[in-house]
Formats: structure tokens, sequence, C-alpha cells
């Protein structure tokens, strides 16, 4: 038992002060459950059948926790339903697709009401009372309409809720809490802040402005009846990560856990040291167990799919009159986003015309070899009949196959090992951004290649993307050592390398088209129209087009989209030489105004500091 569920278990009574008269307790009885656990399965299952309860019970069967006294927490959202919910569906599924996920996507559309507090299982049906009354208390003051005003700032975008109205709902909510206190012995904290509905919560700031003009399609005036919602929660949980099971899983080993499709799986990130790499310990929603799981069975979820719905109160007339009948149970996920009905494609369609906005992320490769070991650096790794061994841990574990051998890795080096690991950190990072890469393109240089290979793998697509390797953005061969280009992989290379390149991608620029200590307008020429057909290939796509290049790129690679006039070469050079590994500009297209702007990249910048090489003998005494 984590030390986090032993503190909560000590705060709460093991003492049952009294027991329920309804009937959906008696047929569990009545099967041999004890009524403390009876209570406990009605309360979790939401307090809808004696069927659902007993079947969450035999699930349970092998629950640790089956016994522990630990009631489970509620609260009591607002929340619309109705035209107004439709599009506020919209808003989250496109806000999603084209902004990446926010806090907000966390939860389903709703005015919180009050805090999560803890009601004990037999005071349930009390607890169903309270809402009830202060319903019937409020209806007759509720307003026809909620007003709604939309407020915008760097990392919130949502509705406030107009003040005269507010007030009422406010009551309501006050008279909620009392009824709470005196009939079930809850403490309950009422909402006293500005009441609101939220949009988006702790976004980028570059999405801002595409947040708001999709915001601007949910007219408050669409016609809504309000819902107030009781839902509750496993307090034991609250911080943990929570993950959806994708496939069936049966164990391997005594301390692995059985996995079904649909199960929720509780994660706490801090009791992970056990874990193999690519296994998570977690615990089963559906059955209560524990054990190792191989987390690519399963998916991130959001915090409120695993909250159970209890009762309803529907302020105006409803179009079924039954809705509003306390005892009645309702559904689970009602108020939360459904699938969007054929009837409302044409309007989401309109939706998605209003903001088609792609974007290009230019990164710069991780650490090369050369960069840490000079020139020489191939000398140092390589035997005198030509086979790579690993001098130092900062040298790759291993080379790729060339036709020509080892000789033509030294003009065109591959990454080092903390450049492997530079570049896994920030398609780490852009995971845990939530955006969506669509194509990715790449110079032909290895270590280019190989930066977007590990990038892609971190975003679990390096099978579903295909590299599309472009000559046309390869460093300017200026400052190239030699007097000719150097000889780079070829495709068929690469693909025998394990490299997922795409074949039949016609570059702007083929390989033998680039000359040797070209001029710098060339070069920006040919980085330009690279570029050009970068962002052209399928035009209707959105989503963020990944480009790897060289320290120049960023440069070369973005002023001819944002239409800026090319730098002063001397500029350019002292510019471009102190842009670090994983350097990142980030555009994104203004299609309303016709034209790209440079943005907050979605990830942090990598900072770290040097390591010098070691020499253990110098320790010994006399040297």
């Amino acid at each position: 038992m984590a030390a986090g569920e032993t503190q909560i278990y000590a705060k709460v009574s093991n003492k049952l002060k009294g027991r329920s008269t309804t009937s959906l307790l008696d047929p569990l009885l009545g099967m041999g459950f004890p009524a403390h656990i009876a209570l406990k399965a009605l309360a979790a299952t939401g307090r809808k059948t004696a069927a659902e309860a007993s079947d969450w019970l035999h699930c349970h069967c092998n629950d640790p926790s089956l016994d522990d006294p630990i009631p489970q927490e509620y609260a009591l959202f607002l929340c619309p339903t109705g035209p107004l919910l439709d599009k506020l569906q919209e808003f989250w599924r496109e806000s999603r697709r084209q902004c990446a996920k926010n806090r907000a996507h966390e939860v389903f559309p709703h005015i919180t009401l009050c805090d999560f507090f803890t009601c004990e299982d037999q005071k349930l049906e009390c607890l169903y009372e309270a809402l009830k009354r202060a319903g019937d208390r409020t209806l007759g003051a509720f307003p026809p309409a909620v007003p709604l005003v939309l407020h915008s700032s760097v990392s919130y975008l949502g509705f406030f809720v107009n003040d005269s109205t507010a007030d009422i709902i406010q009551e309501f909510a006050v008279m909620f809490a009392t009824e709470a206190s005196i009939l079930a012995d809850c403490t309950v904290k009422p909402c006293t802040k500005q009441l609101h509905l939220t949009l988006a919560h702790k976004f980028y700031p570059h999405h801002q402005r595409t947040l708001e003009q999709l915001a601007r399609a949910v007219h408050p005036g669409h016609g809504c009846q309000w819902t107030a919602a009781l839902y509750s929660r496993d307090m034991r949980f609250v911080h943990y990560q929570t993950l959806r099971v994708l496939f069936q899983y049966k164990p391997q080993n005594m301390d692995e856990l059985t996995l079904s499709p649909g199960d929720y799986i509780f994660v706490d990130p801090t009791q992970q040291e056990e874990a193999s790499e690519g296994w998570v310990f977690g615990i089963s929603q559906q059955t209560g167990c524990r054990g190792f799981l191989p987390e690519n069975y399963t998916e991130r979820a959001s915090e409120c799919d695993t909250w159970v719905k209890h009762r309803t109160y529907t302020f105006g007339v409803a179009p079924d009159q039954s809705s509003r009948k306390d005892g009645e149970a309702s559904s689970r996920r009602n108020g939360e986003p459904q699938p969007l009905p054929v009837s409302q494609s044409s309007s989401l369609q309109s939706l998605q015309a209003t903001i088609l906005r792609k974007s290009v992320l230019v990164v710069r490769h991780g650490e090369r070899v050369d960069q840490i070991f000079g020139k020489s650096w191939l000398q140092q790794c390589s035997t005198p009949d030509g086979k790579y061994y690993r001098p130092d841990l900062n040298f790759p574990r291993s080379l790729p196959r060339r036709s020509r051998g080892i000789k033509d890795f030294e003009n065109d080096p591959p990454l080092s090992s903390c450049g492997i690991f530079q570049s896994r950190m920030a398609g780490e990072a852009l995971l845990d951004s939530g955006i969506r890469i669509t194509s990715v393109f790449t110079s032909p240089a290895l270590h280019c290649v190989q930066t977007a290979k590990h990038i892609l793998e971190e975003l679990k697509l390096e099978k579903k993307i295909k590299i599309r390797v472009e000559p046309g953005i390869f460093e300017w061969t200026k400052w190239e050592a030699g007097k000719t280009t150097p000889t780079l992989m070829t495709l068929e290379e690469l693909k025998g390398a394990n490299f997922n390149v795409s074949m039949d991608y016609r570059p702007a620029f083929p390989l033998p088209s680039l000359l040797p200590a070209e001029r710098y307008e060339d070069y920006l020429h040919r980085c330009a129209v690279s570029m050009e057909q970068i962002v052209s290939i399928r035009p209707q796509d959105v989503g963020v087009i990944l480009v790897v290049g060289h320290g120049s790129a960023l440069d070369s690679c973005t002023r001819p989209l944002l239409g800026l006039p090319p730098r002063d070469c001397t500029v350019f050079t002292q510019l471009v030489r102190k842009i670090p590994s994983l350097g990142m500009c980030f555009l994104e297209e203004n299609k309303e105004e016709g034209k790209w702007e440079l943005v907050n990249p979605p990830v942090k910048t990598l900072t770290h500091g040097s390591n010098s090489a070691f020499n253990w003998s110098n320790w010994i005494p006399g040297n």
C-alpha cells in the first residue's frame, strides 16, 4: 500500500454509523455480502441497480482494498445540454486537433459549483435528497438562459457567467451545501469565485489566436438546458496518471496485471522504481488488482474518464420530464463529448474552413561526433583494417553499413551518443506537447536523418511517417571540407540501415545537383525553392511539418516563408554558428492574412554543459 493511501485510510473512520434501508441493498445482503462492502459497491457504481453493484463486487473479489473503509469523493457541476453542448463538443475536438491537448480537455464542459468533498457510503441517498431539495427551491428563480461572456488571456480561454445569473447559481450551490450538511453530514464548500465555463487552460501562447477563432463559433445564445450533475471519483488516485487499456494482455508472471480493453489503470509516477523499461506498475479500476503491465498496451486517458455519474437535476422544461426524477439513474457520460451527429457535419466543415492552419518546425540536428572529437574522429575509432570500434562512450554503439566502407563517414559524420540522447529528449518533449506531426523532411546528411528517426521513434510515428530526404536543404557547401561535395548515403543505403525513408519522394534538388563551394545566393535560392515545395505538398493538410536540417536552416529555410530579405552573408555566418544542437524555429501559417508568422516553439530549449575526457591513470601516485 502506498504511503499516500495509508494516510488517507488513517483519516477515515471504520465505524459505520448507520445502515441504508433502500431496496438496492437488500439483494446484495441476500447474496451474503457484508453491509459495508455492499454499500461500497453501490457507491462505486452510482447507486443505479443491484445487478451493477453485484457485478462490481464479483470483479473486485481479489481487490486487496475491498475491505478498506475509504469513501468516494463527490463534486457538483452545472453542465450544458442540447445545441450549446454540441457546439462546445465541436470546439473540444477542433481545439485538440489543431492546438494539441490542454488542461481543459481533461474534463467535460461544465461550471464548477463546489469543490470535491467526501460522503459516507451509507449516507449517499441523503446526498441525493440534498440535491433535489436545493434544485426544487431554485427552480422558479433559475433563468431561462444563462448569459455567457467570452474571456481570453495568455493561459486561459472561457466563458464568464453574468453577475446577476451567477448570484442565482451560487445561491443554489450554497443551498446544496447546507442541505448536504444537514442530511448527509457532509462538509461542502460551494464555489464563491467568478463562475466560468473553461474552454482552454494552460495552452501554448502561440495557440491563443487559433483558440479564440474557434471559440467565436460557439455562440452562448444556442439553446441549452442546464443540468446540475453529481459525480464521484476514487480519492486514492487523484494525483495518479490514468491509462486506458487498448489491448488484452494475459500475465506471464505472478506480479503482472491482467488487461482487458476498456479498463482503466491508475499509475503513480512516483512508484515506478522497480518497473522495467516499457513497463509500469498500476492498479486496475475494473478489478482493484495491482501489478506490472506493458505501457504500450495502453494510452493516456482524461481525468474524468473514470468518474461515476450519480444523479442530476435539470433546470427548465426538459424534453423528457422523467429526467428530473431524482430516484432514476443517469447514464455515466452524459455531458461529456460524444460522437458528432451526421446532421452536424456541415457545421464542422464550416468550422474547419474558418481555420486551416499548418505549421513548420525547423530543427537543427543533434550533436555530431566530430563536434566533440574533432576532424580526426574517424582515425580515433577505426582499426587499420577499416573496422569501427568505440573508444569513448560518446561514440555511437555502431555505424550503418556503407557500400564504400567506413571512409565515407569522414565528411558525413553520425550523431554522437549525446546527440542521440538529445534527439530522443526532443521527441519525448514533442510527444508531451501534443502537437501533431504530419510529415517529415530532412537534409541528406546522416546526422540529420538520424535526428529525424529518433524524434519519430519517441513520437511513436517511426512506422507511420516516412522520412523524405530533401538535398535542397543541405548545408551551404562552401562550409564543407574539400573541393567536392561529401559522399552522402543513398536512399537504398539508408533503407538498408533501417531508416524509414520514402523511396517515392521527388526532391526539389536531387543529390547530384549539389555543387561544391556554391555561392551564398545559390545556397539561399535552393533552400527557398525547397521550402516552397515542402509546404505545398498536400496543401489541404493541417498539422506540423517537421524539417530537420543544419544550424543554417533555421535562417535560410524560414526567412523565405516569412517574406523577409536575405541577411548579409557576414551577419548570417555569425548568427547561425551560435545555434545549438536541437535549436528550433516554429512557423505558423496565417491563411486569413496570407502569410507565415514566427511563434514560440512547442517545447523548451535544451541546455547542458560540457563534459571533458578523464584519464584515470593520472591518479596513480608518481604520474
